[in-house]
């Protein structure tokens, strides 16, 4: 039988190219984490052949969640060296700091004006599933839902040429994000400054909803600053 491409002529084509995406959609959020927490530190080559083990995963879906890491500045793929964590220094995550903290408080009025009920609501559900996981201890779930609630208020704004670039920018320095959580005390008040960013979003106080983000934006880069120049030994120009 003839298949065309782009089209599934058979009961298991389908399935198969289902799970294929899966198995390569797993990858990626697993191989994530792992830059994210540091288990793959900058500057390192990633190991194929122990994650494929690890994640009982062949190399196709590894090499194709490799060329999304990629995409999303986490990782250059080289044909020599394989695929290595990319390094930035300490100026170039302060720069795209300024950037984000930029393009969010732009976010910020616009979401307090557009958003739905439902959106904010969204919000809301997030945050609670963001506090649980801080309760259980679960840094790295706390980490990504974190995340999730920052570019809801890109959703709420309805600016999709913003969210686009806040998603693409943010990916390149996740992992420097997530380090401000080691801090002792900048986890619990991280999650105090959200309980503020929510109230302010509930309530539609855009110039508020600014304020609020651009001192929590601030905090975090501070304690991730402090954590990344004693690791690396570098100090900000």
């Amino acid at each position: 039988m003839q298949i065309v491409e782009g089209q599934a002529t058979s009961g298991e084509a389908a399935p198969d190219a289902a799970q294929r995406g899966q198995r390569s959609a797993f990858a990626v959020q697993a191989i994530r984490d792992m830059i994210v927490s540091g288990e793959l530190p900058a500057g390192e080559r990633v190991p194929e052949r122990v994650i494929t083990e690890r994640l009982g995963i062949s190399r196709t879906p590894l090499r194709e969640a490799l060329k999304v890491l990629e995409v999303e500045g986490l990782v250059q793929i080289s044909p020599n060296r394989g695929a290595m964590v990319v390094k930035l220094s300490l100026g170039d995550v302060e720069a795209v700091i300024e950037m984000l903290i930029g393009l969010e408080l732009s976010a910020a009025e616009l979401a307090c004006v557009r958003a739905s009920d439902e959106e904010i609501a969204r919000a809301e559900e997030l945050h609670h599933e963001m506090a649980s996981a801080y309760r259980r201890g679960a840094l790295i779930e706390y980490f990504n839902i974190n995340q999730q609630i920052h570019e809801q208020i890109f959703v709420c704004a309805h600016n999709a040429a913003l969210l686009r670039v806040y998603r693409a920018e943010s990916a390149r320095i996740r992992r420097f994000r997530f380090v401000s959580n080691r801090e002792a005390t900048r986890w619990p008040r991280a999650v105090q400054e959200h309980e503020q960013i929510l109230d302010a979003l509930k309530q539609r106080e855009g110039a508020i909803l600014r304020e609020v983000l651009r001192a929590h934006h601030w905090n975090g880069w501070k304690a991730t600053a402090k954590v990344l120049s004693e690791e690396w030994g570098e100090e900000l120009g």
